[in-house]
């Protein structure tokens, strides 16, 4: 299938860009025709594309002269600019036809090959436009191409901008290593620089997650004693912030270490959310109704359901009831809630006194929100077991400290549990159907089983005659099913 589409470059950055995306999706017997007139930027192009996969001191010198320039990279790269040539049966004197099956190969000036084509190659026209030019592609059968070189250019983009950053705030030599990140658009890096550490956060403008809203969050939860990273810099326009290092002592590391931990380090959590909870909350928080908490459920029909029977039956069923549900038990006076308390976005930093032992991270969706949420969210979560004696201890510690009755919290937690989980099947399916993230397909059956176990509450027998009728199990069929509708398989 022959497709094209075209790039806009507004500068000659620009085009290294686009010659260091075309660097990450070449492979072995990739042939790219370079078209355009004399200064179009073929040859710029291609000495990007070079020095990206062998290294920016590499010397790329134009083939004007030699007509073809060899570089013993794996795979081989050939670039050659036929411009001098005055007939095609020159070509085979090259070796190129040999070279097209084993290399990748950089034609300028293709139209000199006559007949002697590559099979399936990339066409690149590249015409001036304004003070750029506009790159075209011809491609067959490379439906990954087009998405993939933007991707990689805003990367790019990206990188450059961080590096920006790092300049104006004194850390652009600093050794940069990647961070494991998440499921948001978020991206970390962490910075040494002469034995000092900080944690580069890169929140793309735009997204759910702003770093004002981190900013701000970050400075409430300073200001009541917790452990939040101190900020050293930010750039809100740009979406960076430079943080204090808390160190990679996450809670699952911890107690996988000594197993001992888990009750103090989950009684110490719960100890900041009581503390949290009984001081005001910071200013201008999302408060939403029941029924938007609903609605942010219904993910589960959306994208859980459609990804596995294909349709979204069902929704408007599901919606009312489950804003019913959490009308009559979990809609009371609001708190503030962090959102995504959980053992992954906690730290352990025993050096600390008190609350502040508990480091936080992934806080700035904090909201108003119902008492029980961020116990569930520290308890039921998707991608750990916690032990069913710290649960209920902890169910207990945090009911008494809050002065609730113990049956009403225990109705009102499980139904916030069952909100959550629903939730949570539909987020980690859209992952896969949008974002081609596929790693968290093999929590849904975890996070499912507490979906059941929530189900079970009294009073919530309506929830789960609707959760029955019309969310599939998970059974291995159900996973497959959620795992091919992967945007990019």
């Amino acid at each position: 299938m022959n497709s094209s589409f075209a790039i806009d470059l507004a500068d000659e950055t620009d085009t290294t860009r686009l010659g260091r995306a075309l660097s990450s999706v070449l492979r072995a017997g990739d042939s790219l025709l370079l078209d355009g007139p004399i200064g179009a930027g073929k040859t710029h192009l291609a000495r990007a594309l070079i020095r990206a996969r062998l290294g920016e001191a590499q010397e790329v010198p134009s083939p004007t002269f030699t007509l073809v320039q060899t570089y013993g990279s794996e795979p081989e790269i050939w670039h050659a600019d036929l411009y001098r040539l005055s007939h095609s049966d020159e070509v085979l004197e090259l070796g190129l036809e040999e070279a097209f099956a084993s290399a990748i190969c950089l034609i300028e000036w293709p139209d000199r090959l006559g007949d002697i084509l590559p099979d399936n190659p990339i066409r690149l026209s590249l015409a001036p436009q304004g003070d750029g030019r506009r790159a075209t592609f011809h491609v067959t059968d490379r439906p990954d191409l087009a998405p993939a070189l933007r991707h990689d250019m805003a990367r790019q983009r990206r990188t450059e901008a961080a590096t920006e950053f790092l300049r104006r705030a004194g850390w652009d030599k600093a050794h940069r290593t990647p961070l494991a990140g998440d499921a948001s658009t978020r991206h970390y890096e962490r910075l040494t620089w002469q034995d000092a550490p900080a944690v580069l956060m890169d929140a793309p403008p735009g997204g759910v997650d702003s770093v004002a809203d981190f900013s701000r969050i970050a400075r409430h939860l300073r200001s009541l004693g917790l452990s939040a990273p101190r900020i050293l810099d930010e750039d809100g326009d740009q979406g960076f912030m430079l943080l204090e290092d808390l160190g990679d002592d996450l809670y699952p590391r911890c107690i996988a270490r000594d197993p001992a931990l888990e009750l103090p380090l989950y009684k110490a959590a719960t100890d900041v959310l009581l503390h949290l909870q009984s001081a005001a909350p910071a200013p201008d928080l999302p408060d939403l109704t029941a029924a938007a908490w609903a609605e942010a459920a219904a993910l589960a029909i959306d994208f859980y359901r459609k990804s596995i029977l294909g349709d979204a039956q069902g929704r408007a069923a599901f919606v009312a009831t489950l804003s019913s549900a959490l009308t009559r038990h979990a809609d009371g006076p609001r708190v503030m809630i962090l959102r995504d308390y959980h053992a992954e976005n906690l730290l352990w930093l025993p050096d600390r006194n008190g609350l502040a032992r508990v480091g936080l991270l992934d806080f700035q969706l904090a909201q108003m929100g119902q008492p029980g949420y961020d116990l569930v969210s520290l308890l039921q979560d998707a991608r750990r077991t916690v032990s069913s004696a710290v649960q209920t201890a902890m169910i207990n510690r945090f009911a008494k400290g809050c002065g609730l009755e113990p049956e009403a919290f225990r109705t009102a937690y499980a139904t916030l549990g069952a909100q959550r989980a629903l939730r949570i099947l539909g987020i980690f399916a859209r992952l896969a159907a949008q974002d081609g993230k596929t790693r968290y397909i093999p929590m849904i059956p975890h996070v499912w089983d507490q979906l059941q176990h929530n189900l079970t509450a009294p009073g919530l027998e309506d929830l789960r005659e609707v959760c029955d009728r019309w969310l599939p199990a998970p059974d291995p069929a159900a996973l497959k099913a959620v795992e091919v509708t992967c945007a990019f398989r």
